[in-house]
């Protein structure tokens, strides 16, 4: 059996052996086949089900249900979507606002899931500090993000901004220049989630096969090694593995996040550091930092990571030394009583980045396929509505959820923004990372004249540009 345990400090926790469900070895003809058993497509059985639970539903998973980012990621659960601002723009103040409001409730419509169901998940909704830290020019970014914020009809019970001696009292960093608290983001153990989740849906009848990859695809049909299905509605939920099934692999690029866990903390670290309540955090740089405090008193904590050559995944997360490092630098910068911790578990996965930098969820009535993805690292609550999304466009439901502009009902898979050949893309990628990582050193640093800080953030923001 495959060491699954070892994928994430999550996977590791969960106290089981993670033997495989059996694989699939007979021909299936099914109303609904879910290619991966990670968040998307299992939000998406759970949701059919609970609508219409006489359909029949197959979900193939090429490994173990949370194999993928749905076992790997940070454990926030985010009431809002990558690129909501650019999507929600154009639309009246009323209907803005009732998107917003529809984001906003992600975590609340998850914890009545994990309720009803049972799944012990770790969940707090303790909301997410955004951190001006370590130069001053994040305070500066930070109001205006809050600016923009306001000016699309948010308030002060949305996103309100804290003063240095206010954030202290919910988290206490080096060298604070104030932040911004949202209550709309929740924290939980994923991977619990994930599994959990999982045997909700083959209770309600849905049929979940392992170590199943699929190597064929189209309309109506997939196949395996050993069998093959035939189904209505296939929903290919596959995110950062997209490049395992052309052609979805012209439209999602994988890039990867890297994540590192500390051993437990003894009381005494986490009353100089804060964050009793189950808030993440995050400072307000490019290099998307991201962390929390575990239930079991672990600091996490992940920062952006890469992309291969070629669209190619990357499969082997075992980090490197300096990989280790440069997490360590930034969580170290902004709790440096941590600098010397030991770190127990280091990790990483692959993630799904649309070419808009923006989530879509399709349906082509016409072919039979539902898909939803392009969540760009804020999948745990994005695959929440996706799922959900995705089973109200199979049933023809009339919801608020059909209605947002993020769904695409026209065009089929040629809706969706293919990717530029290699090598542009790759060296447009790394170009953009560059620039992010020679503003944050130039900032990083007291002694940089004011006309290379000007220079830095000016060159970031304009690679920045080409993400959106």
């Amino acid at each position: 059996m495959p060491a699954w345990c070892s994928i994430s400090l999550w996977m590791d926790q969960l106290g089981e052996e993670l033997a495989p469900r059996p694989s699939l070895e007979h021909d299936l003809d099914v109303d609904v086949a879910i290619i991966g058993a990670g968040y998307t497509g299992l939000w998406t059985a759970y949701y059919l089900k609970r609508h219409a639970p006489e359909l029949s539903i197959a979900i193939v998973e090429a490994q173990t249900a949370g194999f993928g980012a749905s076992g790997r990621n940070g454990g926030w659960l985010m009431g809002n979507l990558l690129g909501e601002d650019r999507l929600l723009a154009g639309l009246p103040g009323e209907q803005r606002r009732e998107s917003f409001d529809l984001l906003h409730g992600i975590p609340d419509e998850v914890k009545n899931v994990i309720d009803r169901e049972g799944i012990d998940c770790d969940y707090r909704k303790g909301g997410a500090l955004y951190c001006a830290a370590r130069y001053p020019e994040q305070e500066t970014s930070l109001r205006s993000y809050l600016a923009s914020l306001y000016a699309e009809g948010l308030n002060e019970s949305d996103y309100r901004w804290l003063t240095p001696a206010e954030l202290a009292q919910q988290i206490r960093i080096n060298r604070p220049y104030g932040g911004i608290f949202t209550p709309h983001i929740a924290t939980l153990h994923p991977a619990k989630l994930v599994r959990g989740l999982a045997r909700a849906v083959e209770r309600m009848g849905v049929q979940i096969y392992e170590q199943s990859p699929v190597s064929e695809w189209q309309a109506g049909f997939l196949r395996t090694a050993r069998a093959q299905v035939r189904s209505r509605w296939v929903v290919p939920a596959v995110e950062g593995y997209a490049n395992t099934l052309a052609p979805l692999g012209r439209y999602q690029l994988p890039v990867q996040s890297l994540i590192v866990a500390t051993e437990p903390l003894p009381q005494a670290t986490w009353d100089e550091i804060g964050l009793c309540k189950g808030q993440a955090f995050s400072e307000s740089s490019r290099q998307v930092t991201y962390g929390q405090r575990t239930a079991d008193n672990r600091l996490v904590f992940g920062a952006r990571g890469g992309y291969q050559f070629g669209g190619r995944l990357r499969e082997n997360f075992d980090l490197s030394s300096d990989e280790i490092q440069l997490r360590r630098y930034l969580f170290s910068e902004l709790f440096p009583q941590l600098k010397n911790v030991e770190i127990s578990h280091a990790w990483g996965g692959n993630l799904g980045m649309s070419r808009r930098f923006q989530p879509h969820m399709l349906c082509d009535r016409q072919q039979g396929i539902a898909l939803a993805g392009g969540y760009g690292g804020e999948g745990v609550g994005a695959s929440h509505l996706g799922g959900r999304t995705l089973a109200d466009l199979i049933l023809q439901r009339d919801t608020l959820e059909v209605r947002q502009p993020w769904v695409l009902t026209e065009g089929g898979l040629g809706a969706l923004k293919s990717w530029e050949p290699e090598p542009c893309r790759w060296l447009g990628y790394n170009a953009i990372i560059r620039s992010f990582v020679y503003e944050d050193k130039t900032l990083a640093n007291p002694n940089s004249p004011p006309w290379r800080r000007q220079f830095a953030r000016r060159l970031a923001g304009v690679m920045e540009g080409f993400m959106k």
